[in-house]
């Protein structure tokens, strides 16, 4: 077994352990492997081990990946996105993981050529260092999306502080999940907002025990190749 087998296998077992500690299903928790950082020989490794949902967080490393890995596997844009760079991803995602600002629902509406799945990023922490609405915004935000039938906003996206703090950390998931929960209940089309992208390599267990749906995994799955990793 490589060490990528390795990874993989615990991330599998940490997975199943939160899973099994909340009575989730594993099938409910969706592993996004996170390849920004590793090369497209890494991300073919990935994929070969069974994995359908890829994540890169620049529109650059994206094209790259895209023109050396045809395999048939749904790519996710993670990372803050630039109105100007809508035209470089559009069409070429499955999901966008950041949608915060209407100068980028607006670049969608206008070059999508289908209905693009998207999660509002919204800064539960209130850190300044991070994107996203503050939730007071997010009402608004989602009934002004109703006039934009390219953008359909299938759940919420948060990244919680890198601290030592579980509670904390928990606290800001559940917030989250609560979040979703109200919008949901608003039962709006453009807005299912059933899902949850929340949790990564640090704390995605803690995630997937408050709710998570999608969990964003990138060194602690596919490794640092710069180490021979």
């Amino acid at each position: 077994m490589n060490k990528l087998q390795q990874r993989i296998q615990q991330i599998e077992k940490n997975i199943q352990t939160s899973c099994d500690k909340v009575g989730r299903n594993r099938s409910e928790v969706h592993v996004v492997a996170v390849t920004k950082g590793v090369s497209s020989t890494r991300a073919k490794q990935v994929i070969d081990a069974g994995f359908k949902h890829l994540g890169e967080n620049r529109p650059d490393g994206l094209t790259q990946k895209l023109e050396q890995v045809s395999d048939n596997v749904n790519w996710h844009f993670i990372g803050n996105l630039q109105s100007r760079r809508v035209r470089d991803i559009i069409d070429k995602v499955s999901h966008i993981h950041s949608l915060s600002r209407m100068s980028i629902v607006k670049e969608i509406q206008k070059r999508a050529t289908e209905q693009v799945d998207c999660f509002i990023q919204v800064n539960v922490s209130g850190e300044d260092s991070k994107s996203g609405l503050i939730p007071d915004e997010l009402p608004g935000f989602i009934e002004e999306l109703g006039n934009y039938d390219k953008v359909r906003i299938v759940g919420l996206m948060t990244m919680a502080p890198n601290i030592e703090d579980e509670e904390e950390i928990r606290l800001i998931f559940k917030e989250m999940r609560e979040l979703r929960d109200r919008i949901q209940t608003l039962n709006l089309a453009h807005a299912p907002c059933t899902e949850l992208s929340m949790g990564m390599s640090n704390d995605y267990m803690i995630a997937i025990e408050e709710g998570a749906t999608y969990v964003r995994i990138g060194t602690a799955l596919v490794g640092e190749e710069s180490e021979g990793d």
